[in-house]
């Protein structure tokens, strides 16, 4: 297993885009299965988005400060992202809203995702060594047990909230 932060955080995007597709052949079926793999996507961006909020991106922001732009612009993705999860975390699969909300949340981190992949990750890797990667996604693979599983656990919630009223 890598403990690259990069080859995480992709095994995370490929996780996550895999769910997106098996969501989106789930629209028509039964409301149970919708809320299973809603229920799991939003598990996966919780971890996802608060161990690159607590490690990765404060690093890169230390280490690279002229990527201070994509690091911001990352975390008001997140802030978006972290608003349709508690919303949808309220929210039962029957309804009527439920299906547009899944793929505005799919859209907005299938964008994120795409940006991070082909203009950021490149950048990171460029300018910092694989030692360096390396120390980074240990740091995030010792905190992934702790991290919160849903986005109304107080952790994230905390997080959500504030970035609601920054």
């Amino acid at each position: 297993m890598s403990t690259d932060a990069i080859v995480l955080l992709k095994e995370d995007h490929q996780e996550i885009r895999r769910l997106f597709r098996e969501f989106q052949d789930a629209q028509e079926g039964p409301p149970k299965r919708r809320q299973e793999l809603v229920n799991r996507i939003l598990e996966l961006l919780t971890v996802h988005t608060y161990l690159e909020n607590e490690v990765m991106y404060p690093e890169i922001r230390r280490l690279l400060p002229d990527l201070e732009d994509d690091i911001l612009e990352s975390y008001e993705e997140h802030h978006v992202a972290d608003v349709l999860c508690v919303e949808l975390a309220a929210m039962d699969a029957d309804d009527e809203r439920f299906v547009a909300k899944t793929t505005v949340l799919i859209e907005n981190v299938t964008h994120h995702v795409e940006e991070e992949e082909q203009e950021w990750f490149p950048k990171v890797r460029e300018a910092l060594g694989r030692k360096q990667l390396q120390e980074i996604g240990e740091r995030m693979l010792a905190l992934r047990p702790d991290a919160p599983r849903t986005p109304t656990a107080p952790k994230a919630l905390k997080k959500a909230l504030d970035a609601m009223t920054a």
